[in-house]
C-alpha cells in the first residue's frame, strides 16, 4: 500500500500545477521518494516536476498510449516510490472525444483517487453543487478530497468545508494567493528559462501549501495497492550510433520514447546551440523545442549546421519533430518576420510572426500503418522547393487535417510529435 493520487480540476487556470508542484517537494524535502506524472502530452510540466520531485516525470496518455502500455509505464516507474502523485490536464473530464483522452478515464484506468482543486476565489456554499456534479457525473471517478485554491481566510474556507461536509466529501484545506509561487509562462504553457528560478519558486510553494494544507490527510486518504508491474523480457540491444538532439532549444522528449532508441544501440545527446558539430550517427533524432528563442546561437554555429546538412545530403537517417523540422529548413523567422539562416536542407521556410495556435492530437496513416501524437505550435511555415508529402493526417475525431508529413532522402519531418514507446515503429517510416 502507498499513497497514489490524480491531481485536477474543473478548468484550466484553476492552480493545479502549482499545487502539484508544491507537493512534490514538500514530501521530497521529507525525505520521500516522490514518483510525479503528467497526464496528457505536455513536455514543460514534466519538467517542472522532475526539478521538484528530483525524479523523472513520465507522461500518461490515453490517445497515444494502449491501455497495456499505460499500466506498464505507470507501475514501471511507480514500482520504487514512496509516494505517486499524477497531475492531470485541462478539466477532470475534458478529452480530445469527450472522455478519451481525459485525466478522468486515466483515474479510472489505473484505480486511483481524485483530489479536486478547486478555484474558490469568489465562491462560498456554491461550490457545493459544482463538486457534486464532479463526484457523481461517472460512477468510476472517485473524488477523494478537495483543495480550495485563491482562500485566503480561514473564514472564507469555513463555508467551503461546510459545503465538503454535507456533501461526504473530505475537505483537504486552502491555499491563498501568492504572486511569490506563481510559474512563469510562455507562448506553450509553463515556461523554462534561465530567467527564472524556478527551484525557490518551487521550494516557496512546498512552505506555502503546508501552511495550510492537510498533507498528513492527503497521504493517509490515498492509500492503495502498489501497481502490479511484471518487466518486460530481456531485449537484445541493437548497434546503432544514434545522436539526439537535447539543449535549451530542443528539449521535447518522452522519456519512453528515449528507452525505445535505447533498446537500438547507443545513443548520444549533443547540443546544436553548443557543440562545434553532430557526433556520428546512423540515426539523428531532432526534437522539438523552443529554437525560436536560440536563433543568434543556432544561426551562427555555422559548423554545427553544415555537419547536419552534410549528414542529411549523405543519406542519413532523420526523424525531426516540430522545432527540429525548423531546424532543417533553410529559414527560421522571429516574432517581426526578421529571417535567421537554418541549416537548409528542407526546401521550407518557417516563422514566427503573426503566429496562431494550432494544437492536438494527431494520427497518421502512412502504407496501411497508423501512428499517433500530437501537434503544438505557434510557428507557420511555406514550402520553397518541391517536398515529398506522405501519408494522410487526422485529428482525433477522425476528421483529416493539412498538416505535411515531409520525407527527403532518409529525413522524415513534419510538426507531429509521434509516441513510439509503445511499438518502435514510427522509426521505420
Amino acid at each position: 500500500m502507498k499513497p497514489q493520487f490524480l491531481i485536477a480540476a474543473p478548468s484550466s487556470n484553476s492552480g493545479k500545477t502549482t499545487i502539484t508542484l508544491g507537493l512534490l517537494r514538500l514530501l521530497h524535502n521529507r525525505g520521500l521518494h516522490v514518483q510525479p506524472f503528467k497526464c496528457g502530452p505536455d513536455y514543460i510540466d514534466t519538467k517542472h516536476h522532475s526539478l521538484a520531485a528530483h525524479a523523472t516525470s513520465v507522461n500518461l496518455d490515453t490517445f497515444m498510449m494502449s491501455p497495456e502500455h499505460l499500466a506498464y509505464v505507470y507501475g514501471k516507474y511507480s514500482e520504487p516510490a514512496d509516494v505517486v502523485i499524477t497531475e492531470g490536464v485541462m478539466g477532470l473530464f475534458d478529452g480530445a472525444d469527450r472522455m478519451k483522452g481525459s485525466s478522468a478515464e486515466i483515474a479510472m484506468l489505473l484505480d486511483m483517487p481524485v483530489i479536486l482543486v478547486v478555484n474558490a476565489k469568489a465562491m462560498a456554499y456554491s461550490v457545493a453543487p459544482l463538486i457534486y456534479g464532479f463526484m457523481h457525473f461517472h460512477a468510476g471517478v472517485k473524488i477523494a478530497g478537495v483543495i480550495f485554491n485563491f482562500v485566503n481566510t480561514e473564514s472564507h474556507y469555513q463555508f467551503l468545508k461546510d459545503a465538503c461536509e454535507d456533501l461526504g466529501v473530505t475537505p483537504l484545506g486552502y491555499v491563498p494567493a501568492s504572486d511569490a509561487v506563481k510559474i512563469p509562462s510562455r507562448h506553450l504553457g509553463l515556461a523554462i528559462s534561465a530567467e527564472h528560478d524556478y527551484d525557490a519558486i518551487i521550494e516557496a510553494a512546498a512552505m506555502h501549501i503546508a501552511k495550510t494544507v492537510d498533507v498528513d490527510r492527503i497521504l493517509e486518504i490515498s492509500r492503495r495497492p502498489a501497481a502490479l508491474f511484471t518487466p518486460a523480457g530481456p531485449v537484445e540491444k541493437g548497434r546503432l550510433r544514434i545522436a539526439v538532439a537535447s539543449d535549451e532549444a530542443f528539449s521535447f522528449t518522452y522519456l519512453e520514447n528515449l528507452e525505445a532508441l535505447r533498446r537500438l544501440g547507443e545513443v548520444k545527446f549533443f547540443s546544436p546551440v553548443h557543440d562545434a558539430e553532430m557526433p556520428a550517427a546512423d540515426l539523428l533524432y531532432l526534437a522539438g523545442g523552443y529554437p525560436e528563442l536560440h536563433l543568434e546561437q543556432l544561426s551562427t554555429n555555422v559548423t554545427m549546421r553544415a555537419s547536419v546538412r552534410k549528414y542529411c545530403e549523405q543519406g542519413g537517417r532523420v526523424i525531426a519533430e516540430c522545432g527540429g523540422m525548423m531546424y532543417l529548413g533553410e529559414t527560421l523567422g522571429d516574432r517581426d518576420g526578421l529571417p535567421y539562416p537554418m541549416v537548409g536542407f528542407l526546401g521550407i521556410k518557417t516563422t514566427m510572426k503573426d503566429g496562431r495556435l494550432t494544437l492536438g492530437y494527431r494520427e497518421v496513416e502512412i502504407e496501411g500503418r497508423r501512428f499517433k501524437g500530437h501537434e503544438f505550435h505557434y510557428s507557420t511555415g511555406r514550402e520553397t522547393g518541391e517536398l515529398e508529402r506522405i501519408g494522410k493526417v487526422y485529428n482525433a475525431r477522425g476528421k483529416e487535417v493539412d498538416m505535411p508529413v515531409y520525407r527527403k532522402a532518409g529525413v522524415v519531418a513534419s510538426y507531429l510529435h509521434v509516441y513510439w514507446g509503445e511499438k518502435g515503429d514510427w522509426l521505420e517510416v
